[in-house]
């Protein structure tokens, strides 16, 4: 990505054992994109509350590029989406999210991630949320993520437990016509510290801040 002085998140990265998070450039972004439309999850279920996924591969593509540049397009400091990139050696697999609504007074952040089919399974999923709660706590000044999943989405449910958070009530959604019961999970800060365990290191965050709503000496 080219550096932006205008736009300093384009320097921002996070860095962990494996993997490195970044806001990706055109051609990381197109990778992504192709990689989302091969699939993410077994195409007979759908984890998510919108339905990105159902659709021919083009289409999925597209809305993977829509997404991204929405995200950037609509970035305030009281609403804003952080939309990384995550490469594994040189390579992008996925992406993870990092939301929060008026961030500055409430503290409190929401997280969303894909990651392609072929790397489920090998705990990347938990070092890059590892490195978005980092992000926020540590660097931002979190009190609060919250999460959620599907019931029968053992796979997210197991990351969120494993990195500390607790419940925190259902919703009901229609998934493909039918009535899904999603666990909302909640990580407060305490205990966010007991269970961290993955190395992360926040590059580039200093002149970012003010996009967050923060003083740039927070």
């Amino acid at each position: 990505m080219v550096e932006m002085r205008h736009w300093p998140l384009t320097s921002l990265e996070l860095v962990t054992p494996r993997l490195r998070l970044h806001v990706p450039d055109a051609a990381q972004l197109d990778a992504l994109a192709g990689l989302a439309a091969a699939g993410v999850h077994d195409p007979g279920v759908q984890p998510f509350t919108v339905g990105w996924t159902d659709g021919e591969p083009d289409v999925v593509a597209r809305r993977v590029l829509q997404y991204a540049w929405g995200t950037w397009a609509r970035w305030s400091e009281q609403d804003w989406s952080l939309w990384l990139a995550v490469s594994l050696d040189g390579a992008v697999i996925g992406s993870q999210e990092l939301s929060g609504h008026e961030f500055a007074v409430r503290r409190e952040v929401t997280t969303g991630s894909w990651l392609g089919r072929g790397f489920h399974g090998k705990g990347l999923g938990t070092e890059m949320r590892a490195a978005v709660l980092h992000f926020a706590f540590a660097g931002l000044g979190a009190r609060h993520a919250v999460s959620g999943a599907y019931v029968d989405n053992a796979a997210s449910l197991g990351v969120s437990r494993k990195l500390g958070y607790r419940d925190d009530g259902v919703e009901h959604h229609a998934v493909r016509g039918t009535d899904a019961t999603l666990q909302r999970l909640r990580l407060n800060r305490e205990d966010w510290e007991t269970h961290r365990s993955i190395d992360v290191r926040v590059d580039g965050l200093d002149a970012c801040l003010p996009l967050f709503g923060l003083p740039a000496d927070e």
